[in-house]
């Protein structure tokens, strides 16, 4: 599990003061060439500076202590947010670059003259030092990413990991890097052929790409926010610490459990106890699993055990009533 907030505010940090650099520059660069996939990766640069700017409000919100309405307290804000995040990345940034792609490419069809395009020169810098900055952002939040990746694949850690935040930001500066080679090689086809049409594909070509990505990412923070149980090792753990408390040698006979937040897992589970405890050593027993879950497991914040009544009946219908009424 990743420790909330530190390394997750250092990389969206890195993400967002790049990004906005990147945005205004790149601005300036489609205002002097004319370009459409420039002005496309610009508004690409909004979206994402926008999409830090959200995953830093999910992180404060989810830091919240609980409330009596919200008894469980608010780590699901790092789930919400993030999945705003994924719907944002598309509807700014794919769906603009996609119309703009498609609207220039029209009006070339219908043999309309072409706008005046300035010096290209201007998309070739901001789009190469972009590129250097983004760079840079992906460099943190990939060694974060490796971190968290712990001997996993890529693929099993982006599928898996509880925690959307550095993936998220990982996605956003992937899809940022491709995006800029695209822009690059649109403007220079551009340049060479004389004919615009490659610098609408470009801008088509971006927006595919987002849409691609935000498709990604919206499945999966969207599991996530519906709740996803804990991790199969983590499972199968808090089974072999009930195993090892005097008194529950039958084991877990039901676990369930679901992800508040990346570090917040609400866990209910049933134990089949021996046959002979009295309820005060079954109370005692309980709370003894309660304390080795908590130890080996902390993100474990909600922990709530139940006998195993149907267990206990079959061995003993007169103790197990007597310890469903005490419970």
């Amino acid at each position: 599990m990743s420790a909330p907030g530190g390394d997750n505010t250092r990389v969206v940090i890195a993400a967002l003061t790049g990004n906005l650099l990147i945005a205004l520059s790149k601005f300036v660069a489609a205002f002097f060439s004319g370009s459409a996939a420039t002005l496309a990766e610009a508004v690409h640069s909004v979206a994402d500076t926008l999409n830090q700017v959200l995953l830093m409000v999910g992180m404060r919100r989810a830091a919240r202590p609980p409330t009596p309405l919200h008894p469980f307290g608010h780590a699901v804000e790092s789930y919400f947010w993030p999945f705003l995040v994924s719907i944002m990345l598309f509807l700014l940034g794919g769906a603009f670059a996609l119309y703009e792609g498609t609207h220039q490419l029209l009006a070339l069809h219908r043999g309309e003259p072409e706008a005046h395009h300035g010096s290209s020169l201007w998309s070739y810098v901001v789009l190469g030092t972009s590129f250097a900055f983004e760079s840079y952002s992906f460099w943190v939040a990939s060694g974060e990413f490796r971190k968290m990746r712990a001997g996993r694949s890529i693929g099993e850690t982006l599928m898996h990991a509880k925690d959307p935040t550095i993936p998220v930001v990982l996605m956003e500066d992937t899809a940022a890097l491709v995006g800029l080679g695209v822009a690059l090689l649109a403007v220079a086809l551009s340049d060479v052929t004389g004919w615009s049409g490659w610098d609408a594909v470009g801008s088509l070509l971006i927006g595919l790409l987002l849409g691609v990505v935000a498709f990604f990412l919206s499945r999966r923070t969207h599991s996530l926010l519906i709740g996803e149980s804990a991790s199969p090792a983590d499972r199968r753990q808090i089974e072999a610490l009930a195993r090892g408390v005097d008194g529950m040698k039958g084991g877990v006979t039901q676990q369930m459990s679901m992800h508040l937040g990346p570090n917040d897992v609400l866990l209910a589970i049933k134990v089949a106890f021996d046959r002979d405890l009295t309820v005060s050593e079954v109370e005692r027993a309980i709370d003894t699993l309660e304390a080795q879950i908590r130890t080996a497991l902390p993100h474990m914040r909600y922990i709530f055990v139940e006998p195993d009544a149907k267990y206990a009946m079959e061995k003993d219908p007169q103790r197990a009533s007597m310890v469903g009424a005490e419970r």
